[in-house]
């Protein structure tokens, strides 16, 4: 079944081998290196999310790409879109700051109540016993976008 491949990967010789493994496990240590490097400079989990849902339609829609930032000394404003994961949760959720709130015991934790554009309700029902996304949970705000090219 596969005895022409087995005779053409040992007249190949080991190191033309062992010189595709490097070059493969290179392009793949330079993608990894590339990526915690974006992580760093934005102080963001990931740095680029896609849309996943159609919940923040019109703004962006299922398959658009979103470039984020973490600054930890700017503050979220209503208005903000953010990229917020619930823990227990895998996916990360694309939605607008509604509400925001300084926590009264500590001035620097601020408080959030988020919603799609294209919900009827808040996201109160999402955040599984919390009543406000804190700090803690933002993956992100979304710096800028690469829409989906659309098909005909």
């Amino acid at each position: 079944m596969f005895s022409e491949e087995i005779k053409a990967f040992k007249r190949l010789g080991f190191r033309h081998v062992l010189l595709q493994i490097l070059n493969f496990a290179s392009v793949i240590a330079s993608g990894l290196m590339i990526w915690k490097g974006l992580g760093l400079i934005t102080n963001s989990e990931s740095p680029i999310v896609v849309v996943l849902s159609g919940s923040m339609e019109p703004a962006f829609y299922r398959g658009d790409l979103l470039f984020l930032t973490n600054p930890s000394s700017e503050r979220y404003h209503t208005g903000d879109i953010t990229v917020y994961k619930i823990p227990g949760a895998d996916i990360p959720i694309v939605h607008r700051v509604l509400e925001t709130h300084d926590d009264a015991k500590t001035e620097l934790k601020q408080l959030m109540l988020t919603k799609g554009d294209n919900n009827y309700a808040d996201d109160i029902e999402l955040y599984q016993g919390l009543k406000w996304l804190e700090r803690k949970h933002i993956v992100g705000k979304v710096r800028g976008y690469a829409a989906q090219p659309k098909t005909l």
